[in-house]
Order: C-alpha cells, then sequence, then structure tokens
C-alpha cells in the first residue's frame, strides 16, 4: 500500500505543484516587490557600524569593502597581502569609510581567524557585519587535475574558509544583531562542467548558511549572494574570459607545498562576472550591500538565473540536453600519455575555456585574497 501511495504522490504531486506555483505566481510577485519596497525605506544605516570583510585585497572583496565605505562604516580589511590592503584602505578612506583597520590573515586557518576578530573587538568594540567573499574558482576537468593534492586546498578556501571567520564572529554579531553576508554562485544549483570541486565547495557553504539561519533564527541576519559565471579580461579565450593572476606574494613557507603548486598551475580566481561595459564587479558589489542592508535573505545576480531551479527540480533532462547539445560541438583538449598509459594534459599547459594557454608569467591564478 505505501509503495502505490508513493507512486501516486510520484505522478501527482509535480504537475499539481506546477500549476499552483503558476496561479500563485503573479500573487507571491506582488508581495514579493511590496516586502522589498518596506525594507527599502527601513534599510539599515552602515555609519559608524563595524563591517569585517575577508578577501578584501581584490575583486569582489575590495569592491564591497568600497561600497560600505560609501556608506561610512567602519572597516576591517582581511587578507593575505598585507601590502595591497594599505591601498584598499586608503581608497576607502577617500570613498568615506571611518576608521579602517587592516588585519593580515588566511581564514582557512582557525587561530587566524580567532585573532582577526579578536583585533576586531579590540579596536572597535563591536562587530555588525561579517562579509565572507575569499573564493577560488578553477576552469579544469576533473580528470585533467593531475594531482589531487590541490583538491583539499579547493575544499579549504571555499568552505572552511567561510565557515572560520563565521564560528569565530557568531557570539559578537548576536551581541549587535548584526549579519553575515557570503558569497556563493550560480554554480551552486546549476552545476557547469570544468567547475566540479567548485560547485560542491559553494553548495556545500549554501547549505551551510541556510541551515545555520534557522539555528540563529532572528538573533543573526544571514545574506547568501549568488552571481553569474566567473569571467575576466575581455577577448582572452571566449568572448567572456578568463582572467588570471600571480599567486599571492610573501606566502609563508608553509604555504609552499605541492597543493599551493599545484592550485597556482590549474585554477583562477573570482575576478569578474560577465556584463556589458566592464562595471560587473562593481554593479555586483552594489547588489550585495543594498541587500544586506535592507536584510535580504537572499541576493541573486542576474536575477534571471533563478528560471533554472525550475528546470532542475521538475524537468533536469533539459538541463542535461542543453549541456551535451552545447559541449558536443567543443573541441576535445589535448592529452598525452602517462607512464600508467592515462592521459593528462601537457606539464607546460594549462586548460582555459577558449582552449589551452601557456602555464607560468602572468597566466599562473591567485589562490586566494
Amino acid at each position: 500500500m505505501e509503495r502505490v501511495l508513493t507512486a501516486l504522490m510520484d505522478l501527482v504531486v509535480p504537475p499539481a505543484s506546477m500549476v499552483m506555483l503558476a496561479f500563485a505566481w503573479p500573487t507571491l510577485s506582488f508581495l514579493r516587490a511590496l516586502e522589498w519596497a518596506l525594507k527599502a525605506l527601513t534599510k539599515e544605516d552602515m555609519r559608524g557600524k563595524v563591517v569585517l570583510v575577508t578577501g578584501a585585497s581584490s575583486a569582489i572583496g575590495e569592491q564591497v569593502a568600497y561600497e560600505y565605505a560609501r556608506r561610512g562604516a567602519n572597516l576591517v580589511l582581511v587578507a593575505r597581502r598585507e601590502h595591497r590592503l594599505f591601498a584598499v584602505r586608503e581608497n576607502a578612506r577617500a570613498l568615506g569609510a571611518g576608521h579602517v583597520l587592516v588585519v593580515a590573515a588566511d581564514v582557512v586557518r582557525e587561530d587566524d581567524c580567532g585573532r582577526l576578530v579578536a583585533d576586531t573587538i579590540s579596536y572597535f568594540g563591536q562587530l555588525d557585519h561579517l562579509v565572507n567573499t575569499v573564493s577560488l574558482g578553477h576552469d579544469f576537468l576533473f580528470e585533467e587535475a593531475g594531482d589531487t593534492a590541490a583538491f583539499p586546498h579547493l575544499m579549504d578556501i571555499n568552505f572552511w574558509g567561510n565557515v572560520y571567520p563565521t564560528y569565530a564572529a557568531l557570539p559578537y554579531l548576536r551581541q549587535s544583531h548584526g549579519r553575515v553576508v557570503v558569497n556563493a554562485s550560480v554554480d551552486t544549483w546549476l552545476p557547469m562542467p570544468r567547475m566540479s570541486l567548485y560547485s560542491a565547495a559553494k553548495a556545500a557553504v549554501v547549505d551551510f548558511y541556510e541551515t545555520l539561519r534557522y539555528e540563529v533564527k532572528d538573533e543573526v541576519g544571514i545574506t547568501v549572494a549568488t552571481h553569474g559565471w566567473i569571467g575576466g579580461e575581455p577577448g582572452a579565450g571566449t568572448g567572456i574570459g578568463t582572467s588570471r593572476f600571480p599567486l599571492e606574494e610573501g606566502a609563508g613557507a608553509a604555504d609552499q607545498t605541492q597543493a599551493q603548486a599545484q592550485v597556482q598551475q590549474w585554477t583562477k580566481a573570482d575576478t569578474a562576472l560577465p556584463a556589458p561595459g566592464g562595471q560587473a564587479v562593481e554593479e555586483y558589489a552594489r547588489a550585495v550591500v543594498d541587500g544586506a542592508c535592507r536584510g535580504d535573505a537572499r541576493v541573486r545576480r542576474p536575477g534571471w538565473y533563478d528560471v533554472f531551479h525550475v528546470f532542475r527540480a521538475f524537468a533536469p533532462d533539459v538541463l542535461g540536453w542543453t549541456f551535451r547539445l552545447l559541449l558536443s560541438t567543443a573541441p576535445a583538449p589535448p592529452t598525452v600519455a602517462g607512464a600508467s598509459g592515462s592521459t593528462r594534459p601537457p606539464a607546460d599547459r594549462v586548460p582555459g575555456r577558449g582552449g589551452w594557454s601557456e602555464a607560468g608569467g602572468g597566466a599562473a591564478a591567485q589562490a586566494r585574497v
């Protein structure tokens, strides 16, 4: 009987849900717009409040810091590249930031995260927003990795690099009824080829914070921001490009490991979002901070990606067919036979979206900001 009931539910519930959603969509959209308008009128005033931004030395983290600076917030800028943070600090001050504290730390180390939060409380006496932007993408097929030593490093940066700062900051965010802002990606629910580990890590991040949202209830707000696919310098490879930067300067000896070397060879940083006018990162950062100040639970840019939620839930084969059609026209990457008879990419070449490029020099990737 139970099997019959389950089979009946499988047959009836999906189409019935789609019909109900179709009829309810106009009302839900109206209520959502009304909620947005009410939140916009009661937007949080950030003047004099304290915002800690990880990964603030470049890209999304840097632009988020500037957006908070325009709102008059006090800033704590965190990254491994301390020399780069000093330049960001001066720019933030020019944009209207109050006091700006620079902390050199590695957010994949729990003791560093405890220290940077302790420094923040010691200097400002409070913490209102924690913004986690540290992220590391990659652009290779899973079988092209060649060395699994990089795998845990990717997970450390993309997952634990968000969790550790949150764990250290949460008691103080409870005191201030503050907010955690998280930089995620559309890959969490729309996995793309060549991004398997990145997608898995970002999915773990989103699930972690969605669960944490119910644990902290209304005491701490959580904003999960997702953006579209990462791009970079126009004209590189495809029309979107793949921006690559040198590995951070001043990395400690402990970081000069086989995993770091492999990550440097095979990965790229989250640097830009494809959009006209070259202002994608700034626009995304502005949307994130606006959403956080409104108290939004989620910020998605661009918003039209939401439609793929429906396809993934009710018609996953459509996405599968689409990917197969797109990938069927892509040229196969060159490979060389290894000692064991397996195929691996040539050692002096790294994969890119539009083909292959030489490794080393300016083509190397930035490990993290």
